[in-house]
């Protein structure tokens, strides 16, 4: 069956929604949830970063049913997400020794390791690549429900390909009610931002997608480390992505949305200006902003993201922020930078591909990285 044709299908399903206590699970719940991805179906639950579309991730099925249910493209990778470590064994090829020590430093938690796949899993899970990418959650629901399924649980972000990520129940509510059997509604997650994602299959480490584990701690703990280069540079069409979010549109809203960087006073005049001409061509438009500089906008509403004295709430709310704007039918939005402290990095992939690489470096380039 296409997968056109088993979205038809999927549109049509009776979705059970029920509320979960991730410090304290149900039991009951569990057990259906668990039940459900045995048999080959999909249930979205929260984890610490964000919340996560759950299949079998040992059967080609499963997957196929996932990126159908999100209208993800087939060459994205899939996470397979463990409870425990003695999971990884039949998953992988083998386990190097830097690998072993930053499971050890930062497992349960936000990191995502890449490795050489084993023949047990499905191409269809690593978008055709002989690599699986791999995390075990810190979240206690999402371990239970991982534990009691038996089987690893292979589960991008709970969200309609391309969007936002869902940090909050009700984000996944909206997006997939009636293309999957079950939905977990845990509240909000404490994180709100993917994981760090480490290909661990060469000499050196390399971050394919930055998040929590910066670069300074792995390097701290191995002696060595790299960032992959295009993660803030636009990938070309051909690139078969190494892990998810490294090719396609992600993390986007409707509106189209302009990152505004450079020194402070100047990105403030320069977000009013434009802000300001589309306001006065009848336009919707949103500004995002730290708590900082909220006073110093007035030419459109405005959301604050957080306060850069706590880059945690940046991160925590960006999503948030940006399904908000969906929801007000915003046409276009003018976003601060975000890119100081050890989650810069981080925030701003996200905002960068939310933005469709539109910057504007005030006395300097501007315009769409091509």
């Amino acid at each position: 069956m296409s997968p056109k044709g088993f979205c038809a299908i999927i549109a049509f399903m009776k979705t059970r929604i029920l509320k979960f206590n991730g410090e304290n699970p149900d039991t009951t719940i569990i057990s259906e949830a668990a039940a459900i991805l045995r048999e080959g179906g999909l249930v979205a639950f929260p984890t610490e970063t964000v919340y996560g579309l759950g299949g079998d991730g040992l059967r080609a099925e499963a997957s196929a049913k996932i990126y159908a249910a999100k209208g993800r493209p087939s060459d994205n990778p899939l996470i397979l997400h463990i409870a425990d470590q003695e999971q990884l064994t039949g998953l992988v090829h083998s386990v190097p020794e830097g690998a072993r020590r930053l499971m050890e430093a930062f497992w349960p938690g936000p990191l995502t390791l890449v490795f050489e796949k084993s023949d047990a899993v499905p191409y269809e899970t690593t978008g055709g690549l002989d690599t699986v990418a791999v995390r075990m959650p810190s979240h206690k629901g999402a371990r239970a429900l991982i534990r009691a399924a038996g089987v690893p649980v292979a589960a991008p972000s709970a969200n309609l390909s391309g969007q936002p990520s869902p940090t909050g129940g009700e984000h996944v509510i909206r997006d997939l009610e009636g293309r999957v059997e079950m939905i977990l509604d845990g509240g909000d997650v404490p994180l709100g931002l993917e994981s760090t994602i480490v290909d661990v299959t060469g000499d050196t480490p390399v971050i394919l997608r930055p998040g929590y584990v910066t670069l300074e701690q792995i390097r701290t703990l191995l002696g060595a480390g790299e960032m992959d280069p295009a993660i803030l540079d636009k990938p070309s069409e051909e690139t078969r992505p190494k892990a998810p979010g490294m090719k396609y549109r992600h993390y986007a809203p409707q509106a189209e949305m302009v990152i505004v960087e450079g020194d402070r006073a100047e990105v403030i005049r320069q977000i009013e200006e434009l802000a300001g001409g589309k306001v006065r061509e009848g336009k919707r438009v949103g500004i995002l902003c730290a708590q900082e500089s909220r006073g110093n906008y007035h030419a459109a509403p405005c959301k604050t993201v957080g306060t850069r004295a706590e880059e945690a709430s940046i991160a925590r709310n960006l999503y948030r922020c940006l399904r908000e704007f969906d929801e007000e039918q915003t046409e276009f939005i003018y976003s601060e930078a975000f890119s100081e402290g050890t989650l810069g990095t981080a925030i701003m992939n996200r905002l960068v591909k939310a933005a469709g690489y539109r910057i504007i470096r005030t006395g300097g380039q501007s315009g769409k990285i091509q």
